[in-house]
């Protein structure tokens, strides 16, 4: 059984840095599911404090990954329809458009968002388009770098 923990443990892990790059996977939560298989099967002698730690820090990055675009999308000056426009980008451009779509989507959903809803205002759309976009950049980079010390300490933990 414990085999089976381990083995399902590395399984998530690897999940979970998938999850980073695709939206419909919650990367850093399965990496840190993952983690805790590891605990379970004696493999990872985790403490509490670490586990906890760890908890924390997934879920900041994951609150942080859904408020992020439309905070940057109001930082850059955008309205609501250019989050909202950045978001279903991301989705579009994962299905059908892989993997240029997952950068490009964003960017251009908040584009496309911010002109309907400022339709006169093309440098502004440019603008909050590249907040939206630098949004995906850092979350991105936050859950991959979340998700891959996770792995990191899972890996350090088999040693």
């Amino acid at each position: 059984m414990e085999l089976i923990l381990l083995i399902l443990a590395f399984i998530v892990l690897i999940a979970g840095i998938i999850g980073a790059f695709v939206p419909v996977l919650p990367g850093p939560p399965l990496s840190f599911i993952g983690l805790m298989l590891m605990k379970w099967s004696g493999f990872g002698n985790f403490s509490p404090f670490f586990l906890w730690m760890w908890f924390g820090i997934t879920a900041v990055v994951t609150v942080m990954d859904y408020f992020l675009p439309s905070l940057m999308a109001k930082q850059f000056g955008g309205s609501r329809a250019a989050a909202i426009g950045s978001f279903l980008g991301l989705l579009v451009g994962i299905f059908v458009f892989p993997p240029w779509g997952m950068i490009a989507g964003p960017f251009l959903g908040a584009w496309a968002g911010e002109l309907i809803h400022s339709r006169a205002d093309g440098a502004k759309a440019v603008k909050v388009a590249f907040g939206a976009f630098l949004a995906f950049i850092v979350g991105t980079g936050a859950k991959l770098i979340v998700s891959s010390l996770m792995l990191f300490y899972a890996v350090k933990a088999m040693l």
